[in-house]
């Protein structure tokens, strides 16, 4: 071998060595995340889960969450930008996020193509209607019986998915970005009824005092939320499933949960990934 291609052989191995860490880099996406000092996250408008200010302040009660975990992981900031519920899984796997705090409900569809932490909301799905209800609507079934019923829902949210399940057709669907807008066509008579989590609902009520009645679909399963993370980062899922799991001991969990505004604090703390889809491991 000449010295010419021995050198040639000592760079290529060098350049193999520096790109064989993936996305994460070398030594993982945790070590990756402590040594930026950040973790990059999108998040949707859907208070009192997530919301980011113009300037990209990130704020709600998964974001709090997020931080007090990764805070005790040695990732003491997040960073976020603006995105809609169905771009998050493919822009997670495509690299450009290291994990998903942005609210998104923990499916078997999901469990597919990415890990979710163990749950960290728990509730029922839940219908805003108008005042007084004038359609008479109690579950999302009765959106299914009624064709002239038009129902708005979070473009690739787990609502939709459980309105198509009742039967609900895809023309009484109008595809929305953020609560505030489901909210507001309902308000302004686009839409007879949003569909979301029975908490975003009422959040959105007590914050708007928009004129809306909140249905909840008690023969809906229980759903959860759940910190969503690539399927090769199932080591950094299980330290921050090790976290979460001392912040239910302590309290501290339920602490943030109730400020937040949700009422059933008790049935978090025994929730499981696999009780809200039997299929996540």
């Amino acid at each position: 071998m000449t010295r010419r291609n021995a050198a040639a052989v000592l760079a290529a191995v060098a350049l193999l060595a520096t790109g064989c860490g993936g996305s994460a880099g070398e030594g993982g996406l945790l070590e990756t995340m402590r040594g930026a000092g950040y973790a990059r996250v999108p998040l949707a408008q859907t208070p009192p889960y997530t919301a980011i200010s113009p300037s990209g302040e990130a704020s709600g009660y998964m974001v709090d969450v997020t931080r007090l975990v990764l805070g005790k992981l040695g990732v003491p900031e997040i960073r976020a930008t603006s995105t809609t519920y169905d771009a998050m899984i493919p822009a997670l796997q495509a690299g450009q996020y290291d994990l998903l705090p942005g609210a998104l409900n923990i499916t078997e569809a999901r469990c597919r193509t990415i890990l979710f932490s163990q749950p960290v909301t728990v509730q029922h799905e839940a219908l805003a209607v108008p005042a007084d209800n004038p359609k008479k609507l109690t579950a999302y079934k009765d959106v299914a019986a009624d064709a002239a019923v038009k129902l708005a829902v979070l473009s690739g949210s787990s609502q939709q998915a459980f309105a198509r399940a009742q039967g609900v057709k895809a023309d009484q669907m109008l595809a929305v970005p953020d609560a505030q807008t489901g909210i507001a066509a309902v308000t302004g008579g686009r839409a007879d009824a949003f569909a979301a989590g029975q908490f975003t609902l009422q959040a959105q009520k007590d914050g708007t005092g928009a004129a809306i009645e909140i249905v909840v679909d008690l023969a809906s399963k229980l759903s959860g939320v759940g910190i969503g993370f690539r399927m090769s980062d199932r080591d950094v899922r299980d330290e921050f499933d090790r976290v979460l799991t001392e912040l239910r001991q302590d309290g501290s969990l339920q602490d943030l949960y109730t400020k937040a505004g949700f009422t059933n604090a008790d049935l978090l703390t025994t929730a499981t990934r696999a009780d809200i889809a039997a299929e996540c491991k």
